[in-house]
């Protein structure tokens, strides 16, 4: 697997980042998934030689083609899903089945309706059991972080689209994963609360030192919130270029946005993913 370290802008930055190497918090070893098809003998692959690390604290994207076993990964890094060959481990520990310390977000906030805002974000405590006068706490400090003061009791039909969206990030953030897996939580915004919720989101993941796998199609927005992009190839879907994003404001992408090696970066996504010719995006 090819690995392009590109635009090293500080070399100090660079080298107070390389001194403290954390310990590796998700790895797919030779990693491959097949889904049984009826009446074939043999099942097609989804994914296939999977092979990565993560860092703790790291926020890594995977892009590619529609169909190449993006969302596959994180089925089984959240254990949803068992892989064919391989092993996926979290934690240094094999996932075998659903992981406590991992949180998985899409890209529709599936609130329950019937449910107050503070009481989804409470859903998950007060499945665990957790003392109403704590888990009431969490879920307030959580809204505040999340700028939604004064809609603890508001239901999710009075609330916009961006509105519950930051809601459910609340509701994620609010079991304290140590990983997160994010699954184009973006998709479905307007980009002005897009971008606003792009960062707040970074903030939270850089402060608090958690571990993300981020799947989007937006190349920008890849980008402007990894610290490495995982490239993949199609059907089959398998890693076929890592790229270092060797940038400042990892937590601020707003800022990282305005950097001149942005542009070039993402020429170089387009090269690999042959847009406009006959690979499409998802």
């Amino acid at each position: 697997m090819a690995v392009k370290e590109l635009f090293a802008i500080n070399p100090d930055w660079n080298e107070a980042a390389r001194q403290a190497p954390e310990p590796t918090e998700i790895e797919f070893r030779s990693v491959g998934k097949c889904f049984p098809a009826k009446g074939k003998a043999e099942a097609p692959f989804a994914i296939r030689n999977v092979n990565f690390k993560i860092r703790r604290g790291e926020v890594v994207s995977i892009i590619g083609p529609s169909g190449c076993g993006k969302s596959t990964i994180l089925n089984m890094g959240s254990g949803l899903y068992r892989p064919s060959e391989g092993e996926v481990l979290v934690g240094g520990e094999a996932v075998n089945g659903p992981v406590k310390r991992v949180a998985f977000m899409l890209q529709k906030d599936l609130l329950l309706p019937w449910r107050s805002i503070r009481q989804n974000v409470e859903l998950g405590l007060e499945i665990q059991g957790m003392a109403p006068a704590e888990r009431k706490v969490i879920a307030e400090d959580l809204l505040n972080r999340c700028h939604l003061q004064g809609f603890a009791d508001h239901h999710p039909f009075q609330l916009s689209g961006g509105m519950r969206q930051r809601a459910a990030l609340a509701r994620t953030l609010a079991m304290d994963p140590q990983v997160l897996f994010l699954d184009e939580p973006f998709s479905a915004l307007d980009a002005q609360t897009k971008m606003v919720l792009q960062q707040d989101m970074a903030r939270m993941l850089f402060e608090e030192k958690k571990t993300a796998l981020f799947i989007t199609h937006d190349l920008v927005e890849a980008i402007a919130m990894s610290d490495r992009l995982l490239v993949m190839s199609a059907r089959p879907g398998t890693i076929v270029e890592e790229i270092v994003v060797d940038l400042p404001y990892r937590e601020n992408p707003l800022e990282r946005r305005k950097l001149p090696e942005i542009g070039p970066l993402a020429g170089r996504l387009m090269e690999l993913l042959k847009v406009g010719e006959d690979t499409e995006l998802h």
